[in-house]
């Protein structure tokens, strides 16, 4: 009988808005139990200092010009990441074994096999004293990989707790990015598109809100179906051998002469036609979408109202809001294991690839 350990994992994603917290027990393969999901919203300073640095990270060098910066804000997020373990930790009094620390992206630039995170894993581990595993993409880059997507191998172990296949998971982040299980049980995953880093830039640059509340502001206005077509050419015409994707290859220019309410309804459809184009080529596929995307109503309306087949995580009973916050915490636990983490079906890499860089508690 495999041991099964309890791990903490943290994840801030591209919203740049707060740190989602899970604690799950698992043997790192299939046994997979929640503890407790919590999520510890950033100060409005925390959020701005980060906003403010990722637009000015553009390239390596930027990442070297602005390194003083980069590590007062690092120490910043580490010191919150710290103050919410002890928190839970104090709380729950769960004997947590590892804490999975993925910190926060600032800069990933696949051609370059360049990921860069936030976060000191020394540092977490001293203030809390706990085991932590933390750089998980850094192996797989080093091995030929792209560093993205992460999740996949803990889809998978959802499909077989949840016995469906062939079953793809869409996590709808700042970034798409989907797993897919198929019938003989073999993985394949990547990130495919923009999620909401394109709604949310046009909200947040348009407006004085942070992104579109059920996609109601979408919902009011019209498509541009010019603007809606150069959007998916210029797309298109990327590299489609890429396995991962960052913010920064989008942007709103395109819709910059439309309305607040045709811009927001113009990205929302073209963010949809990633999954009508997914849909029309897996017609018999089971879709299941997680992330913060799937509380656009909007969209995910947009996106049901091509297939019978799509659900929302939370339909199987797990909340859609903390399912890469308990990625990471079962990344940890295979991490210590010395299980794979990526895939070349998944990433890239030239083969299955353990990955977490891990600090012992003192």
């Amino acid at each position: 009988m495999s041991k099964e350990y309890t791990a903490l994992g943290l994840m801030s994603g591209t919203s740049m808005d707060g740190v989602d917290a899970s604690i799950i027990q698992s043997d790192g393969e299939t046994k997979y139990k929640v503890i407790l999901d919590k999520y510890f919203e950033y100060p409005q300073v925390i959020y701005k200092h980060l906003t403010k640095l990722r637009d000015k990270i553009k390239s390596l060098k930027d990442l070297k010009k602005f390194l003083k910066e980069i590590k007062n804000i690092e120490k910043e997020i580490t010191l919150f990441h710290a103050r919410a373990v002890n928190q839970i930790l104090k709380k729950t009094k769960v004997n947590v074994d590892f804490i999975g620390f993925h910190g926060q992206t600032i800069y990933h630039n696949a051609k370059e096999r360049i990921s860069k995170q936030l976060g000191d894993g020394n540092l977490l581990s001293n203030l809390t004293k706990k085991t932590v595993v933390y750089n998980f993409r850094e192996n797989d880059l080093k091995n030929g990989g792209e560093g993205a997507p992460l999740t996949p191998i803990f889809h998978k172990m959802l499909a077989k707790k949840f016995n469906i296949k062939p079953v793809s998971f869409f996590n709808i982040g700042g970034i798409i990015n989907y797993t897919t299980i198929w019938d003989d049980g073999e993985l394949s995953g990547r990130d495919y598109g923009p999620g909401m880093c394109l709604i949310d830039k046009w909200i947040r640059t348009n407006s004085k809100k942070k992104y579109d509340k059920n996609g109601d502001i979408a919902k009011s206005g019209k498509v541009n179906e010019i603007v809606l077509n150069k959007y998916w050419n210029a797309f298109q015409a990327s590299d489609p051998a890429q396995m991962s994707l960052d913010i920064s290859d989008f942007d709103i220019s395109f819709a910059k002469d439309l309305s607040l309410e045709d811009g927001a309804a113009t990205l929302t459809f073209h963010t949809a036609e990633y999954f009508i184009t997914h849909l029309k080529l897996n017609e018999k596929e089971k879709i299941i979408l997680c992330g913060g995307g799937r509380k656009n109503k909007f969209l995910v309306n947009i996106i049901k109202s091509y297939s019978k087949n799509v659900k929302l995580i939370d339909d199987y009973g797990i909340d859609g809001d903390f399912v890469e916050s308990q990625a990471f915490a079962y990344l940890a636990i295979r991490s210590y294991l010395a299980l794979p983490i990526t895939f070349p079906e998944t990433t890239g890499v030239k083969k299955s690839c353990i990955g977490g860089k891990i600090i012992e508690s003192k």
